[in-house]
């Protein structure tokens, strides 16, 4: 049996030893922490700090937009190569900093936190407070929250949130749209709500209100007040105090309790009408005593007789009282009868299509009716396929726990669930092996699926199916669509219809490589539109600079295209006249948005429901709009061709159009940054990739990969809101493009195409052909392909390169200016060059006549 010993002296005063060191050890460390060095220190770096983040977000509030693109692709450049192209004042931390706290979060309410860290700082370094910190910190979190929150109503309301929703981050836009959803343009009451509540709460506001009437009554200052008739009257000094009766407020008292003794008396003793109104009239005359001040007897004196109910009295006698009566009676006259009711009545509701009130929808038998007799995937082709998937992930040492399959017209997604414990990015890094046992074109790994909990690998079928427009847009759901611009862009790997809505996308970006089915993909959009939309609601502005791709629906012209006024060809292939037709829009979209602040409307849809209500006057210039629809078949080449003059324009239009009905689809072979810039990329939120090059490209259109392991012939990814989708684009050829186009163009149209506003170019631009070119440097050719080489529109450039003097090298460069290869002069920056690559350049030197 053991006994509990007490624990000798000496091994509790070892044990006190041994615990010496160690708390020695802490209060060292707080010594050192806490010294006036080490805390001056740290307060100096949150106040440096907080100048650093508020000079960064002020700079990302003008330069946000442009930085986007960089932040965005920081996985693919290089951090030299970021920062050069970053504009913010503090380079790439400060733009990814901004983006963060501005773009997703708090928008312009940001700026007002580093003032916390300042305030923190300053108490920190010099044991001080320039502002209660705790006070401070309350006011912070409140005002940043509720600016963001403003600023996502005023952003919501103004139709402004496809250029100015940073304003408002995230989550000042994402909270506004809800509140939007529940009380429209009313979510501003809980927003002013919220700041009175705060102001009652953390102010006090009835607090200082009390205190503030206290004042007023004990400050001897005051010694005049004045009367209703704005006359200042004397009070008696505080040293001799007169006695005064006491003031009532009509707020505090009856009116029994104001009207004066004598009128009381006479209503009580004589009940007649006439009597009362006696009373009435004698009233004025009375003279104001010391009990019964002028002010109190003027201002309640009338009001009494005006409250009690007034009995049926004579002709004469009702007369009489309404002298008196500061209120008149109202009238049961009848109001005149709106006349745009009295229009809408008669005529009915404004319906657009009965202009052409014969036109017949195209019908679903113009398509071919074609079934793929093709087997699709089999049985053993799966099985295989699971097997393969499993074995190859077991020699990396990842146990499957679950697989199942879902086939789809092109590939099959085969979902697996790994066991625990497997890291994601080892499977994801499997891709080559996976690819390789599997002998497949190309995989695509999705880790994780989005709300699925799944890991999904995509792996083309070897007989795939084709899907025809006729099966699509035969389709219930495509029928009874009641979306705006319903269009369909294919089939899901589950088979079903993806049908999107183009007046919400807004504008639709794609992306291509030769022969992997972008034109079919525009051909497919056009006919979608085709097959809902009436010529009146819907017309076309088609740009094709191959020339070839578009002109089937030449045929359309009296019916659904749009183009300049003058213009012999509807579809525009000249690179000047697509420079005209893009800021033709623009004046279009300024006209139309004068017409909505008219009519007090904020987008298109409103503007016709409100027009058709016969609410709005021809007379005055209103008129029905229809949706106009820009396509550009390829981007890339007129980017080559004319720069600037089409990227402003096309800029301007994705930022502003879509409240007015204008949408752009804009397709491109290769995505490159020279040919979708930050400013264009920044307002398609909704992008479309076939099957690309390169990873690169497939960043940059989709701001993510897989677009280069696509197995091509319609095979794409849509990415809309961040989600990437992969769909296989209906096939549509030439002879159902002829039919249709015959079918709507032999039927009676408009007298001519929808015509644009006139675009006459800027001041010169039409003198160009009337240049002197004799007057030419002869080096002027050599100087602009040097400009073009290096991108570096720069005077000292083409004397160092040249070996020219500053005198005959401006003189080019002003040359170079007015036949339109640089832009105008820039101050200390650099000219911009309008011309991306020499084979551009070349061509129009051989126009301009230069050799």
């Amino acid at each position: 049996m053991s006994v509990n010993k007490p624990r000798s002296s000496n091994t509790r005063k070892k044990a006190e030893e041994d615990s010496v060191p160690t708390n020695q050890l802490a209060i060292d460390w707080k010594k050192a922490f806490n010294s006036p060095k080490s805390t001056f220190a740290w307060g100096m770096f949150f106040i440096i700090l907080a100048i650093l983040l508020e000079a960064s977000f002020a700079s990302y509030v003008f330069t946000g937009l442009t930085d986007q693109s960089v932040v965005d692709g920081l996985g693919q450049l290089s951090i030299r190569d970021a920062g050069k192209q970053t504009r913010n004042v503090l380079g790439v931390l400060g733009a990814s900093l901004s983006h963060i706290f501005v773009f997703r979060w708090f928008g312009l309410g940001a700026v007002l936190i580093p003032i916390l860290a300042f305030v923190a700082g300053w108490k920190i370094a010099f044991k001080r407070e320039i502002l209660p910190l705790t006070r401070t910190t309350k006011e912070v979190i409140f005002f940043t929250l509720w600016i963001s929150t403003l600023m996502g109503y005023l952003i919501l309301m103004s139709n402004t949130e496809n250029t100015l929703s940073f304003l408002a981050g995230g989550m000042g836009y994402s909270l506004n749209v809800f509140l939007f959803d529940w009380l429209k343009w009313g979510s501003i009451i809980p927003i002013i709500f919220a700041l009175f509540l705060f102001a009652v709460y953390f102010y006090d506001a009835r607090e200082l209100y009390e205190a503030w009437q206290e004042k007023q009554r004990d400050d001897p200052a005051d010694s005049e007040t004045p009367d209703t008739n704005g006359v200042a009257t004397e009070t008696a000094s505080p040293a001799t105090p007169t006695p005064q009766a006491p003031f009532h407020s009509i707020l505090d008292e009856t009116y029994d309790d104001e009207v004066a003794p004598d009128l009381v008396e006479d209503q009580e003793e004589n009940d007649s009408e006439k009597k009362v109104i006696e009373k009435v009239e004698e009233q004025p005359e009375e003279q104001p005593t010391e009990s019964s001040p002028a002010t109190v007897e003027e201002e309640f004196m009338d009001p009494p007789v005006l409250q009690k109910p007034l009995p049926k009295k004579a002709e004469g006698e009702l007369e009489l009282e309404l002298d008196h009566n500061p209120i008149r009676p109202v009238t049961t006259e009848v109001e005149r009868e709106d006349p745009h009711d009295s229009i809408l009545r008669e005529f009915g509701q404004y319906d657009p299509t009965l202009d052409l009130p014969q036109y017949q929808f195209p019908h679903i038998d113009l398509l071919n009716d074609v079934v793929d007799d093709k087997e699709k995937v089999t049985q053993e082709e799966l099985e295989g396929n699971k097997v393969k998937i499993v074995e190859t992930l077991g020699s990396y040492g990842i146990n499957i726990s679950k697989i199942k399959a879902a086939i789809g017209p092109t590939v099959t997604l085969y979902e697996i669930i790994p066991e625990a414990g497997v890291r994601i990015s080892k499977i994801k890094n499997l891709e080559g092996d996976i690819a390789l046992s599997l002998a497949a074109l190309g995989i695509r790994i999705i880790a994780p699926m989005p709300g699925r909990g799944t890991i999904g690998i995509e792996v083309p079928n070897k007989n795939r199916e084709t899907v025809f427009i006729h099966s699509v847009l035969s389709n219930e759901r495509f029928q009874k669509s009641t979306y705006d611009l319903p269009v369909i862009l294919g089939k899901t790997i589950s088979n079903e219809i993806h049908i999107a809505d183009l007046a919400k996308m807004p504008h639709l970006l794609m992306a291509g490589a030769t022969g992997q089915g972008k034109s079919v993909g525009l051909n497919v959009i056009l006919a979608s539109l085709i097959y809902k939309k009436h010529p009146a609601e819907l017309k076309f502005v088609l740009v094709d600079p191959k020339k070839v791709e578009l002109t089937l629906f030449n045929k359309l012209e009296r019916h659904f295209l749009a183009k300049l006024p003058g213009s012999e060809e509807a579809i525009i292939t000249d690179t000047k006249k697509v420079i005209f037709t893009l800021n033709s829009l623009c004046i279009e979209m300024d006209n139309r948005y004068d017409l909505l602040k008219e009519a007090a409307v904020r987008n298109l849809k409103e503007y016709n429901a409100k027009f058709a209500q016969r609410r709005l006057s021809p007379e005055k210039g209103h008129r029905f709009l229809p949706y106009i629809v820009l396509v550009i078949d390829e981007l890339a080449d007129l980017m080559m061709t004319a720069g600037k003059e089409v990227e402003t324009p096309i800029a301007r239009l994705a930022q502003l159009a879509r409240a007015v009905g204008i949408h752009l689809v804009v397709a491109t072979q290769r995505p490159s940054v020279k040919v979708i810039t930050g400013l264009i990329k920044a307002n398609f939120p909704a992008r479309l990739s076939f099957r690309v090059t390169s990873s690169i490209d497939s960043r940059t259109i989709l701001d993510a990969g897989g677009a280069e392991q696509l197995v091509g012939q319609g095979d794409m990814l849509l990415s809309i809101n961040s989600e990437v989708i992969r769909l296989q684009c209906p096939f549509i050829d030439t002879r159902e493009i002829e039919e249709v186009c015959d079918f709507i163009g032999s039927q009676r149209g408009y007298s001519e195409a929808y015509a644009l506003p006139e675009y006459e170019g800027e001041d010169g631009a039409e003198g160009k052909d009337e240049i002197n070119t004799d007057d030419f440097d002869a080096l002027l050719p050599e100087a602009a392909r040097l400009i073009v080489t290096h991108q570096q529109g720069s005077t000292s450039l083409i004397q160092r390169k040249m070996k020219l003097g500053y005198n005959r090298a401006g003189r080019i460069m002003d040359q170079l200016e007015l036949i339109g290869v640089v832009g105008p002069f820039t101050g200390s920056k650099a000219r911009d060059v309008m011309f991306h690559d020499l084979n551009g350049l070349e061509e129009h030197l051989k126009n301009m006549g230069i050799g």
